[in-house]
């Protein structure tokens, strides 16, 4: 069965050298500073030694990922359900799925989901975020 990235946000397998990992099984997780944004941490720093980390970003219908900086990593969107609209320094680009967005060390960004559907990010940070 061949499945499109859109029919697995939050499904499939992540598979690794020492084993593998159900992604469903993981859990969301209520993001800290930003209303209405969860995150699925599908490879932390810990798995990287502290080179990579992955994330599956859930942005509900009109909630937004405010301005912010991440300081010492490149940033990496992937964007794989939804649409929205991603603002970096003074470039905005419309996110639906299919567009990346890469973003430097430093750079402030934000992400706003559509009005009227979520958006599914699946980011990815060098070094790690986490």
């Amino acid at each position: 069965m061949n499945m499109e990235m859109t029919e697995l946000v939050g499904a499939g397998t992540l598979v690794r050298p020492d084993g593998s990992s159900d992604l469903a099984a993981l859990p969301w997780n209520p993001h800290p500073r930003f209303i209405g944004v969860a995150l699925k941490h599908l490879i932390t720093g810990a798995d990287t030694g502290g080179a990579l980390s992955a994330h599956l970003v859930r942005i509900v219908a009109g909630a937004e990922l405010s301005a912010h900086t991440h300081d010492g990593s490149l940033e990496l969107h992937e964007v794989v359900r939804g649409s929205g609209l991603c603002t970096v320094g003074n470039i905005q680009a419309a996110y639906r799925p299919g567009v990346c967005g890469l973003i430097p060390a430093g750079v402030a960004h934000s992400v706003r989901a559509a009005a009227d559907e979520e958006l599914y990010l699946l980011a990815k940070f060098a070094p790690a975020l986490l």
